[in-house]
């Protein structure tokens, strides 16, 4: 992670003369990186997304037009599928999941189900039976690797990776051994299908927008 003072000179050096100052003193009112608390984590307010990792904090890129619009698309299914199968409860980013002591993270959509009631906490989950994320075009080996490894160490037992790019949707089911296995690998013109949600099933075309050019 950079330091604030790294920052600063690669704000003088790619702005204009006369450019105002950013407001510096603000990022003094929290703790360096690498010294943040949970408690100061769970603490902080703000409608960006930002995830923290061992005492550092991560803010996530503003999402697309395009991710928002495929989130939307996957709210309205979910909320039709627990309409007719009411077996727990969803939630849209932001929302922290806490995967292990030190490590939180903000998935796109996790569903938690009844008989796991006791995971959700007003600050934060601190379990899911299903995630969701929409693959960020900045760094796609976030959600294919680093989400894959971090969320099977967690014991989620279903990971759904939805990439608009390669026009995808990838269904990851949680082995015995304690690693996700490809449940399938689903495209436009096919039905991904959820093991742990029964009956959830989706149209790629529609889940990509496809439907709608």
């Amino acid at each position: 992670m950079k330091s604030l003072a790294d920052i600063q000179k690669v704000h003088h050096r790619s702005t204009l003369p006369g450019t105002p100052e950013p407001a510096w003193e603000v990022a003094l009112l929290f703790p360096p990186q690498g010294q943040w608390s949970e408690e100061d984590y769970l603490a902080l307010e703000t409608n960006r997304l930002v995830e923290y990792n061992n005492g550092s904090i991560e803010v996530l890129p503003m999402p697309t037009l395009t991710h928002q619009r495929i989130v939307l698309a996957f709210i309205k299914l979910l909320l039709a599928y627990l309409s007719e199968h009411p077996v727990g409860e969803f939630f849209p980013a932001p929302v922290r999941l806490r995967l292990r002591e030190g490590r939180y993270r903000e998935p796109d959509l996790v569903f938690v189900s009844d008989i796991h009631a006791s995971w959700k906490h007003e600050q934060y989950l601190s379990g899911a039976d299903w995630v969701l994320e929409v693959v960020s075009p900045d760094d796609p080996a976030r959600d294919y690797v680093v989400k894959r490894r971090e969320y099977a160490e967690a014991g989620v037992p279903e990971y759904w990776i939805v990439d608009p790019e390669k026009m995808l949707i990838l269904v990851l089911t949680l082995a015995d051994e304690g690693v996700y296995r490809e449940a399938g690998v689903f495209r436009p013109g096919e039905t991904a299908v959820s093991s742990v949600l029964d009956g959830f099933r989706v149209a790629v075309s529609q889940a990509l927008l496809q439907d709608q050019k």
